[in-house]
């Protein structure tokens, strides 16, 4: 019995290590061909492709919900999310407006710790 108590230790160490690894996956975004930031300011000329941008990232915020039920972003209004990833890209213009939908699900979300990639 004490040896199989000594291998637990061990046990816990390596399933645990295991679970790193496994959430080291990057994630795979299905976008656009360009997700960058200064695309998304471009829409800002466009009318009907930021209106498609903004559907693809309320998609996202549906999918964090679908994905974490117990921590579901509240009702946001377009005009809110493109807010959002305004000043995300105004801030980072060298990033993606994806990221920004990521980041929009840990600030209304509640759970206010960014999501690693």
């Amino acid at each position: 019995m004490s040896r199989r108590i000594s291998k637990l230790p061990r046990i816990v160490l390596a399933a645990t290590l295991i679970s790193l690894g496994a959430s080291a996956e990057p994630l795979k975004v299905v976008g656009f061909d360009d997700m960058s930031c200064k695309a998304w300011s471009q829409t800002r000329e466009d009318a009907e492709q930021r209106r498609i941008y903004l559907a693809w990232i309320r998609g996202v915020l549906t999918g964090h919900n679908y994905a974490r039920q117990r921590q579901q972003v509240s009702d946001i209004s377009s005009a809110t999310v493109e807010n959002f990833v305004d000043r995300y890209c105004a801030e980072k213009p060298l990033g993606e407006f994806g990221d920004a939908a990521l980041r929009m699900t840990d600030r209304f979300s509640g759970r206010n710790e960014a999501i690693t990639r």
